[in-house]
């Protein structure tokens, strides 16, 4: 199939308004996501079309594609669901996600050997909260009697095994976010 052929299709959560990722579509794909409710695309690497979470059980549907509309120029669609897991490969629930994160959600997945993050995960969310603890004090001593230089590393630890923990508790950064935008209001 020719890339002419296809148009791009952004997938954002009708909830939140969060892109999760970006695909593409042939005519196919659009009347099977239509008849079906389930995220159908054309995959332009294997060159056929695949159905969101036929393989990791991830699917973007069922009943939960709430919108599927053209833009104004008919050259690219928004589809709009209400995600049954995460999006991304790397088990992350958007392909957008912050590197570092999609980075740790992959290295969670992977689990490669020689990896600080695979060590953490293996010995469980208690050695990965550990070290947020450890960070955590480390980051108050820098606030208050350290250099600017100093007080972002420190930081910059902290996120990380923060990270982590979200991680081996099999959460994602978006909990944290939407627990923030709850208490905005």
């Amino acid at each position: 199939m020719a890339d002419a052929d296809l148009i791009p299709v952004v997938v954002q959560d009708a909830e939140t308004g969060r892109v999760l990722m970006l695909a593409y579509m042939n005519d196919e794909a659009r009347r099977r996501t239509e008849e079906t409710g389930l995220a159908t695309f054309w995959s332009r690497s294997r060159q056929q079309l695949w159905q969101k979470g036929e393989t990791s059980g991830n699917t973007l549907g069922v009943l939960e594609v709430e919108e599927l509309k053209d833009d104004c120029d008919g050259d690219t669609l928004l589809l709009k669901v209400r995600p049954a897991g995460p999006t991304c490969h790397t088990g992350s629930r958007s392909c957008f996600a912050p590197w570092l994160w999609r980075k740790i959600a992959q290295r969670a997945l992977d689990r490669p050997e020689g990896s600080y993050v695979t060590k953490l995960l293996e010995g469980g969310p208690r050695a990965a909260a550990q070290k947020v603890g450890e960070e955590g004090v480390e980051v108050a001593i820098a606030a208050v009697s350290q250099s600017d230089e100093l007080l972002i590393g420190e930081l910059a630890d902290l996120w990380f095994h923060s990270y982590v923990v979200l991680a081996a508790r099999g959460l994602d950064p978006d909990d944290v976010e939407a627990e923030l935008r709850r208490r905005e209001r």
